[in-house]
């Protein structure tokens, strides 16, 4: 998605489901936006875990981001989740990463 449609959509993220006129998404109740949302939480926590770090969901609003000595910070949306884990960790976080890919690709990860 480009900026100015990112700007002009409103104040939800482009990746999360909404219910709004207009706006199509096969999650039209709560219940389903919200096990998205855990998906994506949970998808998160496979590449994280190679940093040794852990994403919670916090009210369905924003994100818990958590390292494994216990420093945390609260990150708005997905699009801030990677710039958050280099602050954490103090090492670049690259989902393409090479090893992390087979990693995840043998299960090991």
């Amino acid at each position: 998605m480009c900026a100015l449609c990112g700007i002009l959509g409103g104040t939800d993220h482009w990746t999360d489901a909404i219910a709004r006129p207009g706006v199509f998404t096969r999650n039209t109740d709560a219940a389903s936006r919200r096990r998205e949302r855990l998906h994506r939480v949970a998808a998160a926590n496979h590449v994280l875990k190679y940093y040794r770090m852990t994403l919670a969901d916090w009210q369905g609003t924003s994100f818990v981001l958590s390292t494994a000595t216990g420093k945390t910070e609260m990150v708005d949306d997905l699009s801030h989740l990677w710039s958050a884990a280099e602050r954490l960790g103090g090492q670049p976080c690259d989902p393409l990463d090479d090893r992390l890919i087979s990693g995840l690709e043998s299960g090991l990860v």
